[in-house]
């Protein structure tokens, strides 16, 4: 992501680097998504998962380990286009400001570029999401499972309202994205700049840096995304028609029954999963961009 953008580049190396994030950081958005859509407890009555690591261990326990790995096919499939989408939209973003190929950027412009990104992103991202949240929602296994995997999920959302029901969520999801991307790209591409010195390119870092600058970006970008994605959970597994107004509804719903602190539900599996599963996607991004930039030199 130097000053030379290429687009193209983008689109194959984000997509690479999606993947690895992806394999990295799958087992705590399924416990991220589990907190966020547990029901609500009786009076007196014992929270369905107290915190982070009961929600693991009750998982592992019913369903095996690889019951946190539940989902993971939809964001893999959705999440390799996704990925490079969002990276070929933060090209096209810096492309765009630049007045001049190889042009310096400002951090207020490539906050932009990451904006754009978002943007980029949410067509593809919201039916992976709402499959995925899905998925991850559901307890049962084998037989008692009420869906067989996200084909199968997936049919049966398209009949019960067409793309609709497969693009629920998707104000929300916007919500997210926007303002949450152009702090993931502001973030890493400061940390970078910050941590370069002045006879080395912030693209020659070692590893420790690329992946401490990505880790961090990854938390600043879940900060920021953390109450509209509580929300867009919610709305995604809800029954069709609970939720008239949509993300308006389950705020009004949210607050009245749990607070403001309901708002953060499954903010520590988030911090926890941020970290390495975009410290290995800035990896996989960066050491794919040198492969294609070996393979296919700029001009």
């Amino acid at each position: 992501m130097g000053d030379n953008v290429n687009p193209i580049k983008n689109l194959f190396a984000g997509g690479f680097g999606g993947m690895c994030c992806v394999a990295t950081g799958q087992p705590l958005d399924t416990i991220k998504v589990r907190l966020q859509t547990m029901p609500v407890p009786l009076n007196g009555a014992a929270p369905l998962y107290r915190g982070t690591f009961d929600c693991a261990k009750k998982t592992i326990a019913k369903e095996g380990f690889f019951g946190l790995y539940k989902g993971m096919a939809a964001p893999l499939i959705g999440v390799t286009p996704m990925f490079a989408v969002c990276f070929f939209g933060f090209g096209m973003g810096k492309r765009l400001q630049q007045k001049y190929p190889g042009e310096q950027l400002t951090l207020t412009q490539i906050g932009l570029a990451g904006g754009l990104a978002g943007v980029f992103t949410t067509g593809i991202m919201c039916p992976g999401e709402r499959i995925k949240c899905v998925l991850q929602a559901q307890t049962g296994t084998g037989a008692t499972a009420q869906y067989k995997g996200p084909v199968d999920l997936a049919g049966k959302l398209w009949k019960e309202g067409g793309i609709r029901s497969l693009y629920r969520g998707v104000c929300a999801t916007f919500l997210r994205d926007i303002p949450a991307s152009g702090a993931y790209f502001l973030g890493y591409e400061g940390l970078l700049k910050l941590m370069s010195s002045k006879d080395r390119s912030e693209r020659d870092l070692s590893i420790p840096k690329i992946l401490t600058a990505g880790g961090l970006a990854g938390m600043m970008n879940w900060f920021i995304a953390i109450v509209p994605d509580v929300l867009k959970s919610r709305l995604q597994i809800a029954p069709e028609g609970k939720y008239p107004n949509g993300i308006r509804s389950v705020f009004k719903e949210l607050m009245a029954n749990e607070g403001i602190f309901a708002l953060y539900k499954g903010i520590v599996p988030v911090m926890l999963r941020a970290f390495p599963a975009n410290a290995a996607c800035f990896l996989g991004f960066e050491f794919a961009m040198k492969g294609l930039n070996k393979v296919f030199p700029e001009s």
